[in-house]
């Protein structure tokens, strides 16, 4: 049973990143394995609709340069999927956006990579605008036919500097009780 977990931000270490350890945290502690790959600030380029990956079928993005196909390897072979990313504008992060048109381009054309895997959007926000953003990732999701858990509340933590999503109360509970939830999902699913 494994999660990997991308972050979208480009602030190591920022609330993004804090939300996702902590709900990997919470994971590893129900036996889960866990990777968090830093995505956000990496210069990863937006799907270009060429359709090579339809015509190819290798379970490849045909544009090289960057990560992407090294990082889909690690999508394929997870059983949950989180992708975090912060609020920018209610939108998110550039290359969080690029990761969800390349990944989810990939997988359809290739025969449904992604389908029947856990997949779970995390949001960090200053304030306003972090449901567009959920929402956004989670569309990827379940046009992937991936299975997408609940929390107790929207998966997502209100922080504006770095760091202060840790005074977050109610978004890190979120975040361990979507982590516990996985871990459960992972655990049915082996079963």
């Amino acid at each position: 049973m494994k999660i990997a977990a991308f972050n979208g931000s480009p602030r190591t270490g920022g609330n993004t990143e804090i939300l996702l350890q902590t709900l990997l945290e919470t994971a590893q502690a129900e036996g889960v394995e866990t990777e968090l790959i830093q995505v956000g600030g990496s210069g990863l380029r937006g799907c270009t609709a060429c359709m090579q990956c339809r015509r190819n079928q290798d379970r490849k993005c045909v544009l090289t340069g960057d990560n992407f196909n090294e990082w889909f390897d690690k999508m394929i072979a997870a059983d949950a999927i989180v992708i975090g990313s912060p609020t920018y504008f209610s939108g998110m992060s550039a290359e969080t956006k690029a990761l969800i048109d390349r990944a989810g381009f990939v997988a359809l054309g290739n025969g449904g990579l992604l389908a029947r895997k856990i997949g779970a959007g995390v949001v960090a926000a200053r304030r306003g605008g972090a449901v567009p953003v959920l929402d956004s990732i989670n569309h990827m999701f379940l046009m992937s036919r991936m299975i997408v858990p609940g929390s107790t509340y929207w998966n997502l933590g209100v922080g504006g500097g770095k760091g202060e999503v840790r005074d977050d109360d109610e978004g890190l509970r979120n975040m361990r009780d979507l982590g516990q939830t996985i871990a459960w999902l992972l655990k049915l699913m082996q079963a």
